[in-house]
């Protein structure tokens, strides 16, 4: 029996016993460009005013997943809500590649660990600490993992040609949020991280390895510090959820 921590067991065989099943017919139903977008209330909002149409459909234990178009500004784009947390994400992303995405944009909240990120600001990543599990299945075994340039770059043309202001960070992905230790946020802090979510190392992995363009852009939320939790109305901010998708959408046609 090895001694081996399972986490640390990569297989590089790139082939599984499970794979989505395009990849079996080599199908493309679907544009090649993608913004998923954590925000359900911005999404929910679009499809009222019918600025989303549904066009596909994503399946789990929790329900149906809708893969909307957004077909405003030209070229269609794909818009999905990824679920929460790094595993669900991750397979909704295989997914979506299967069905012949292969540039993505994603957008949502974090938690800070930086008190100067104000409520709202937006943050563009430029890594991830790999503090979850899901990535480990994808990449070997190493601290972070980096977003594709050239999304990160399409991000900032778009911010900057917004005139909107912006930081760039490094996420400390973790799979336990109310394991978020004084002891563990002193040493993301120590190591550079400036934010905190759930998802980002899990997806910038997946799109490595599938060898796809995917990065990240994330909006100030919660404050992480010593002193105890500040929910500070992250969710509530309609307007900066707003414009982080569109942006992120921006971004998407810069790429497309």
């Amino acid at each position: 029996m090895t001694e081996q921590v399972p986490i640390l067991e990569f297989d590089h065989d790139r082939g599984a016993i499970l794979l989505p099943d395009p990849y079996r017919t080599g199908d493309s139903i679907l544009p090649n460009t993608a913004v998923l977008c954590f925000f359900y209330d911005i999404l929910a909002d679009m499809l009222e005013k019918g600025k989303l149409r549904p066009v596909h459909e994503l399946h789990s234990e929790i329900g149906m997943h809708p893969v909307y178009l957004h077909e405003e500004g030209g070229r269609p784009l794909v818009v999905f809500h990824p679920g929460v947390g790094a595993p669900l994400a991750a397979a909704f992303l295989e997914e979506l590649i299967a069905l012949g995405v292969t540039r993505f944009v994603v957008c949502g909240g974090c938690g800070v660990l930086d008190r100067d990120i104000a409520v709202g600001h937006p943050v563009i990543l430029y890594s991830a600490v790999r503090d979850e599990g899901t990535s480990y299945h994808y990449l070997p075994p190493a601290r972070e993992v980096e977003p594709h340039q050239q999304v990160t770059q399409a991000l900032i043309q778009a911010f900057t040609e917004a005139g909107i202001e912006y930081r760039m960070g490094k996420a400390w992905t973790t799979d336990g949020i109310y394991r978020e230790t004084k002891g563990k946020r002193a040493l993301r802090i120590a190591e550079g991280c400036s934010v905190v979510e759930m998802e980002a190392a899990a997806l910038f992995a997946v799109a490595k390895f599938r060898e796809v363009m995917l990065g990240q852009v994330v909006y100030g939320g919660d404050l992480v510090v010593p002193e105890g939790w500040d929910k500070r109305g992250w969710h509530k901010r309609t307007n900066d959820r707003q414009l982080l998708f569109d942006l992120s959408m921006r971004a998407a046609r810069l790429l497309s």
